[in-house]
């Protein structure tokens, strides 16, 4: 979880192949409709990230059902987001990429052919709640490389 140009993606394609699971892009759940607002630089509500968040809590709880593991990227900036996936399953854990704003802005300004503008980084960062004391998962310090952040998550 984390704001966009975080490294969800990096890091999740690298635990997945760790774990020998399944890796999903959140971003790939999002309706044409979020992504044109996205590309247009304006931020999502909370009734337009809805039925994504409802795709990703489906995702979840098929892979519970199947007893499979899976690892998905998905921004998850609010404890209620966090609070519906979690339910999809309990065990759910989180892993928050986090780190200084002008850092993730040089990784967003860095990047080609992503619909995010640099310019929702505020908004996202302004919406962010951090995980709580009584959610399952980390925090993780960004600045380090994706290999680093992978092997402390597996440690967790």
């Amino acid at each position: 979880m984390g704001v966009s140009g975080c490294g969800k993606s990096s890091v999740g394609l690298q635990l997945a192949g760790a774990l020998e699971v399944p890796f999903i892009e959140g971003d790939t759940y999002h309706s044409y409709a979020n992504v044109a607002k996205m590309t247009a630089g304006v931020p999502l509500t909370d009734a337009d990230r809805a039925d994504w968040l409802l795709a990703l809590h489906q995702q979840i709880r098929d892979a519970r059902l199947k007893r499979s593991g899976l690892v998905l990227s998905c921004s998850s900036l609010k404890r209620h987001y966090r609070d519906l996936l979690r339910s999809a399953d309990p065990e759910l854990r989180f892993a928050h990429l986090a780190g200084p704003r002008e850092l993730i802005a040089q990784r967003m300004a860095a990047r080609k052919d992503h619909y995010m503008p640099p310019t929702l980084l505020d908004s996202q960062l302004a919406t962010l709640e951090p995980l709580q004391d009584d959610e399952a998962g980390i925090v993780l310090d960004i600045a380090q490389p994706p290999q680093e952040l992978v092997r402390q998550i597996l440690r967790t």
